[in-house]
């Protein structure tokens, strides 16, 4: 059986302009690979509801999984939970589980602000994501995990929702450094990749300070081919050395 994908949407115009470098799908990527979830894209779109609605139902009916990063904050550009409940046609409502939360997180016998409760709604059917930094849950809803933009309160949250995710095989990772440029590899490394076709071999360019080459990296579920393709790759840096 085939490992579930997954997609990641990132949300939010600060990264499209360029004002907040994006840190949540590398973090994302890194955990997924060791759990068998294959991440297959990612999608960065504006803070803009008809987007983001359109975004969701194409990733969430092509992969296992999505996830969403960004817009689930008490401001007038927050539109994520809205747009969530409108791919799915579900209600949005302040929870009492949310708001439990909350008033968890500012402090028991203090009054919960408008915006503390903005951060309460939830879509109906949703189950909730624990944010153990500031208190303001993220939630699932069919196969959507809908997690804070701010990289800390991301990783925390994703801490919390991994270990309940349908997983698979890891995926295993090996290289092989060549001081060769690509052009003198290419036609054994397309040989090499048609001969073993159930694994990615990706050729990598580099430069560094003793010169330049290009590293392969085989990726792949079963250890003993990719055995086979590192014995192969080595014979054929030998053969290029």
């Amino acid at each position: 059986m085939s490992n579930p994908t997954a997609a990641m949407l990132v949300i939010g115009d600060e990264i499209l302009s360029g004002r907040t470098r994006e840190a949540n799908a590398y973090h994302l990527a890194g955990r997924l690979t060791p759990v068998g979830i294959e991440l297959r894209e990612i999608r960065v779109v504006p803070d803009d509801h008809g987007v983001i609605v359109d975004a969701l139902n194409a990733l969430r009916a092509a992969h296992r999984h999505v996830f969403t990063s960004g817009g689930i904050g008490p401001t007038h550009d927050d539109i994520t939970v809205d747009a969530v409940a409108a791919a799915f046609g579900v209600a949005v409502e302040v929870r009492d589980d949310a708001r439990q939360q909350m008033q968890a997180a500012v402090g028991v016998g203090r009054v919960l602000t408008a915006e503390h409760l903005r951060m309460a709604r939830i879509p109906a059917g949703a189950e909730l994501i624990v944010n153990r930094i500031s208190g303001a849950p993220g939630f699932s809803v069919g196969n959507v995990h809908v997690m804070a933009g701010v990289p800390d309160i991301f990783v925390a949250m994703l801490d919390e929702l991994l270990p309940s995710l349908e997983a698979g095989s890891p995926v295993l990772s090996r290289e092989v450094r060549f001081e060769v440029g690509e052009g003198r590899i290419a036609a054994p490394l397309r040989e090499l990749a048609a001969a073993l076709p159930t694994l990615s071999i990706g050729s990598y360019p580099f430069r560094d300070t003793t010169g330049y080459g290009t590293n392969i990296v085989v990726r792949g579920t079963d250890a003993a081919l990719i055995d086979r393709a590192i014995e192969r790759l080595e014979a054929i840096r030998s053969a290029t050395a």
